[in-house]
């Protein structure tokens, strides 16, 4: 699994002009499946994502967690980030899973983070989306429970 995470101060994502989903101070992560991934890539992300330490504490380090700060996380799919462009122009997405086996990580990505006590808003899967957010920092982190960025 792949995920795009930023801290952020708010952020939001709408379908058609109308917002399904919003947040305020948290994460905003892009989530992407990939054919290969199981239950471990699923814990792995999880776990990382709720205690990734991002968020500055009374001294100013990167020491506090979502969990930490009662963050919000605001989860979108987007199988692109499965996008191979190493030949051509044009990306391959082969490495990304099918729709339905992406769909049911997703959710249950969505259904663990929940469980961890976390406020999590979503977009809606397979939907062309609108995401809007403000970066906090900025912060951005790549992640994959398959490699090292």
């Amino acid at each position: 699994m792949r995920a795009v995470v930023q801290r952020v101060t708010k952020a939001s994502v709408s379908i058609e002009g109308v917002v399904v989903g919003s947040i305020n101070k948290g994460l905003l992560v892009l989530l992407g499946v990939g054919q290969d991934d199981n239950e471990k890539d699923l814990d792995y992300l999880c776990d990382k994502i709720a205690n990734l330490r991002i968020f500055e504490d009374e001294n100013g380090k990167m020491n506090k967690s979502l969990v930490d700060i009662n963050g919000e996380l605001l989860v979108v799919s987007q199988f692109t980030l499965y996008g191979d462009v190493r030949k051509g122009r044009r990306p391959n997405f082969m490495n990304a899973a099918e729709p339905k086996k992406a769909e049911s990580m997703y959710l249950e990505f969505v259904n663990r983070t929940r469980e961890k006590g976390i406020k999590v808003e979503t977009g809606r899967f397979g939907e062309h989306m609108h995401v809007e957010l403000i970066n906090d920092g900025p912060v951005t982190i790549l992640l994959d429970s398959k490699k090292i960025f």
